[in-house]
């Protein structure tokens, strides 16, 4: 589906109804965090050929955060989709949410520019190789 309905996680497979339709992806046990959120990356590519394949990345794009500081999943927090997952259609409705306030994309807004976020990585000590 799209903007966040459907999503749950679960932690066992009988959870799963084997009649639905379904994507499946495994859970990262110990994900990179910024200012201790989940964050994806929007990255966004043209595919302009296939024969000869021409590809184009655009160099800017996005990240969208957690409103909630990640913690481990288990039991209790399982269903704080805020603390889980990065989508903005679900993460916006959070009290948490902070609006991004500069044409930049930089700061500690809940969506920032992927150039403010290779360099956070970079500052994590981490090597990011360009595009």
């Amino acid at each position: 589906m799209s903007q966040g309905k459907g999503i749950f996680l679960t932690q066992n497979w009988h959870d799963i109804n084997p009649h639905d339709h379904v994507v499946a992806q495994h859970y990262i046990q110990n994900p990179l965090l910024i200012d201790g959120l989940k964050f994806d990356l929007r990255i966004y590519v043209l595919l302009y050929g296939i024969n000869p394949m021409r590809i184009f990345i655009f160099e800017e794009g996005l990240a969208r955060f957690a409103t909630i500081p990640y913690q481990e999943p288990n039991f209790k927090n399982l269903n704080n989709m805020f603390m889980h997952l990065t989508n903005y259609a679900i993460n916006k409705n959070s009290s948490n949410y902070q609006q991004n306030e500069n044409a930049e994309g930089t700061g500690h807004s809940h969506k920032r520019s992927l150039a403010s976020i290779w360099e956070t990585i970079r500052d994590l000590g981490h090597d990011v190789k360009a595009l």
